[in-house]
């Protein structure tokens, strides 16, 4: 798994884009303006999500590649390195809970017009 793999996979959810209010250095993934998803640019590849914070921490403690959301509310995100180390369809699980949790929390006329 790759930078170019979750990237993709967040931009496949309904309504997502891609903006750089951090500079170039940090792809932020938002849906309606807020943000599920940072991907900076460095190595090694990261992705930062939101998450459940119950879930955040037994994915903290499940796998070493889980750490609290850099420069994040460390509740409430996490920050995945993709060494290999998590099975692909583990990060994307994450990937989904956390555009699942944004779509959740935005007007309901807003997750309407996103099906």
């Amino acid at each position: 798994m790759n930078r170019d793999d979750v990237r993709g996979h967040c931009l496949s959810k309904p309504g997502a884009f891609e903006d750089f209010p951090f500079g170039e250095g940090v792809a932020v993934i938002k849906v309606s303006d807020k943000m599920f998803a940072l991907i900076p640019m460095a190595v090694p590849v990261q992705i930062s999500l939101k998450c459940d914070p119950d879930w955040a921490a037994i994915l903290r403690q499940t796998f070493p590649a889980v750490q609290p959301g850099y420069h994040l509310n460390k509740r409430h995100w996490n920050t995945v390195t993709l060494d290999g180390s998590i099975p692909d369809d583990q990060v994307y699980e994450m990937i989904d809970h956390s555009y699942d949790l944004v779509v959740k929390s935005l007007p309901r006329s807003v997750r309407d017009s996103l099906k």
